[in-house]
Parts: structure tokens; C-alpha cells; sequence
């Protein structure tokens, strides 16, 4: 059993005792979210595809760490002029493990 949810301009896969990073969402360490944008949802044998979003599905989830990734540095350069520039960018997530999916 699976489903295709969509939280912070993306796409993920999902399915149940999942543990993947999404983009920060609200709420503090172990509490519960409930994502109703479910997109497409799959029992093993039957596929259904919303349009845009499945009926009556939702996938609940539970929030097990707030935090910021690596560091991406962004470098720009100009070459012969002397211009240097770097900057770096920590990106905020959520890490949440998927707890049931119902449709």
C-alpha cells in the first residue's frame, strides 16, 4: 500500500513506518500531521488517481525532529573582473515517519 502526497511544492512516494525529510512544516517534535493533499493512492491491486486529489484519503504522520541541512555553498564568479562572492544556505526540514495511509 502506498500513496503520492504533495507538501511543500512537492511530490513524495509514501508508505506506512516511512521515515523521509520534507520541507519545514508547523507543529514541534512528536506530534501529529494529517496530509489530505493525497494525489494518488494504491491498495496493491487497485490504483486510483485524483483530480487533482483522491476522495476521503489522507496519510497521517508523526514529526520526529525539526532541523536544517547541510550547507550548500553558492559561488559566484566573474572571470579577469576580480569578483568573488560566496555565500552558504542551510536549508530548514521536518523529519516525519508515516504512520497510517486510509483512503
Amino acid at each position: 500500500m502506498y500513496a503520492v502526497i504533495r507538501t511543500g511544492g512537492k511530490q513524495y512516494k509514501v508508505h506506512e513506518e516511512q521515515i523521509l525529510n520534507v520541507e519545514k512544516l508547523e507543529g514541534t517534535e512528536g506530534s501529529e500531521i494529517e496530509f489530505e493533499d493525497v494525489l494518488m493512492y494504491s491498495d496493491g491491486e487497485t490504483v486510483t488517481l485524483g483530480s487533482p486529489n483522491v476522495e476521503n484519503a489522507s496519510v497521517k504522520a508523526r514529526i520526529l525532529e525539526q532541523g536544517k541541512g547541510k550547507k550548500t555553498l553558492v559561488f559566484k564568479y566573474k572571470r579577469r573582473k576580480g569578483y568573488r562572492k560566496m555565500r552558504g544556505h542551510r536549508q530548514f526540514y521536518t523529519q516525519i515517519k508515516i504512520d497510517s495511509i486510509s483512503a
